[in-house]
């Protein structure tokens, strides 16, 4: 596997996903607002400014030393509540991480993709296809990715393999700062991170002319679908 360059890698599925790719022999690079673990190649970035985004890509890329084989967009956030009760400016943040910057990183990246015949595996979510209340910002982002995807994947058909990946609520800090009531249950039965990152990685390397176009991936009593 060749250099994977993943946002939001220094936690959450994006850490695992860099876990993951290095497992598998390949070169995980990372862009974040944090470091990630010691000894992976990262640049630090707000992926709200999706123009910063934009040129955190082209240096991640420089810093990869190799083709590229891969790019994960696992970056994204979320401030649950009525949609009369989030500013403005935490609403369009959401929207900005969770779907521009996904556009902004891979339209970056894609001369390098084109070149060798690399992969995208974008990171929406099970509220990407089903809508609740007081998740606005998340779903209309999520939902943005699921229909960006689908269009890139026909736009870039025989140049790059790009995957839809579609996850369910896993073990991550996503809820931590969240008020109670918009955290998951005691009860609750979350995915392991690693198991969808695994599920990445198999994206990633599948053979020329053949591409994973959509996975769905949760715990089997997973709410939030269908």
């Amino acid at each position: 596997m060749d250099a994977v360059l993943v946002t939001g890698g220094s936690s959450g599925l994006g850490a695992a996903v860099v876990d993951a790719v290095a497992k598998a022999g390949g070169r995980p690079v990372v862009i974040d607002r944090q470091a990630p673990r010691t000894g992976v190649p990262w640049v630090e970035c707000d992926l709200a400014d999706t123009r910063a985004a934009e040129e955190a890509t082209r240096e991640a890329l420089a810093l990869a030393g190799g083709p590229l084989g891969g790019v994960v967009t696992a970056a994204g956030t979320d401030v649950p509540g009525a949609l009369a009760d989030i500013p403005g400016e935490i609403w369009d943040r959401i929207v900005a991480v969770d779907l521009l910057a996904t556009a902004a990183v891979i339209r970056a990246a894609l001369p390098e993709l084109e070149r060798s015949h690399g992969s995208v595996v974008t990171v929406a979510s099970t509220l990407g296809v089903k809508a609740v209340g007081d998740a606005t910002a998340y779903c209309a982002a999520k939902f943005g990715v699921v229909g960006f995807t689908r269009a890139l994947a026909a736009e870039l058909a025989g140049k790059v393999n790009v995957t839809l990946l579609i996850p369910g609520g896993m073990r991550t800090a996503f809820f931590d700062d969240r008020d109670d009531r918009y955290k998951p249950g005691a009860d609750a039965v979350l995915n392991d991170p690693a198991h969808v990152a695994d599920a990445v990685v198999f994206a990633l390397t599948q053979p020329p002319g053949c591409a994973v176009r959509e996975l769905l991936i949760a715990a089997e009593t997973e709410t939030s679908y269908p």
